[in-house]
């Protein structure tokens, strides 16, 4: 049988193999949103590109060992650290490893990775309202 009943729950969204991808995208929007926000205000002020060049391109780099991670679990190869992966995340590719969580189907179930990974989000949250709200009052302690 091949009708919507014989797929798996995650494969019956019409052409998408996200599961609940318009509330996904919606989480990613707000996530996304201050640290955008932040490294954005940055360049237009003159302070810095650093901050929104570095989400970019280490966001790429985190979708890229997300892939190859994947791509070597299926096949049984020698796989990339968990400390690598998150190392990655925390230097700012956390949305990439996102959405490489949702496209690869990949992490998404374990617990302890899981927790970590959302834990370098609201630390990037966190950084952000201090910097924009509360006047780098934490970096002002490091």
């Amino acid at each position: 049988m091949n009708d919507a009943r014989s797929r798996r729950p995650d494969q019956r969204s019409s052409g998408s193999n996200i599961q609940y991808l318009k509330l996904k995208l919606l989480v990613l929007l707000i996530v996304c949103a201050l640290p955008l926000f932040g490294a954005a205000s940055m360049w237009l002020d003159g302070i810095s590109r650093v901050a929104l060049t570095a989400y970019a391109v280490v966001s790429v780099l985190a979708v890229l060992l997300y892939w190859a991670d994947k791509h070597k679990a299926r096949t049984g190869a020698w796989r990339i650290p968990e400390n690598v992966l998150h190392a990655v995340e925390l230097a700012g590719g956390w949305p990439g490893a996102l959405i490489a969580q949702q496209v690869f189907r990949h992490k998404t179930r374990k617990v302890s990775f899981q927790i970590l990974f959302w834990l370098i989000v609201v630390l990037h949250q966190v950084f952000w309202i201090d910097q924009l709200f509360i006047g780098s009052t934490l970096s002002a302690m490091f």
